[in-house]
């Protein structure tokens, strides 16, 4: 049985100032803002969700690309075995639980299940 290819949820980007950030994308793209505390925000509306992470201790330094999965077990030990590196978690979030890698040309991603119903 052919493999479904996981879906890219969410592109998360580095911020100096969420609220600034996340005013502009609004503002210029019309996407609506959902706060969450004082250094995240999502933004929906452009097809795909964007992330916006104030917090300089949970920064990625570039955009991260972050993957929905069914099991995050299995993701982890796929990612390992394919010779990316996890980086940090997992950890939960406000909507799931998540864990970030560094694949092998070293570009930062996060792979994520969401929280039960």
């Amino acid at each position: 049985m052919p493999r479904i290819p996981l879906e890219i949820t969410l592109v998360e980007f580095p911020s100096t100032s969420m609220s600034a950030t996340r005013e502009f994308l609004a503002t210029v793209c019309g996407w609506e803002p959902t706060v969450y505390g004082e250094s995240y925000a999502c933004l929906a509306g452009g097809g795909i969700d964007v992330g916006v992470q104030g917090d300089d201790d949970e920064q990625s330094p570039a955009p991260l690309m972050v993957i929905r999965v069914p099991d995050l077990n299995e993701a982890r030990e796929q990612v390992e075995a394919a010779g990316g590196v996890v980086t940090f978690g997992p950890f939960d979030f406000p909507g799931g639980r998540r864990f970030h890698f560094r694949e092998p040309g070293g570009s930062e991603m996060a792979m994520w299940v969401p929280a039960p119903a």
